[in-house]
């Protein structure tokens, strides 16, 4: 795809609301993922 300008880039086609809000909520579920793993290591005692 071609975009003319970063405002027709981040719309995505009419689409960027559904693509924009994928990538957050994957980024926001690995984020927890790895806040959860240094609780649950932090509990078992272990190091970092």
């Amino acid at each position: 795809m071609n975009w003319g300008s970063m405002i027709e880039f981040f719309a995505m086609g009419g689409k960027g609301l559904y693509v924009w809000g994928s990538y957050g909520v994957t980024f926001a579920v690995i984020a927890i993922e790895i806040a959860m793993l240094a609780l649950r290591r932090r509990a078992a005692g272990h190091r970092a």
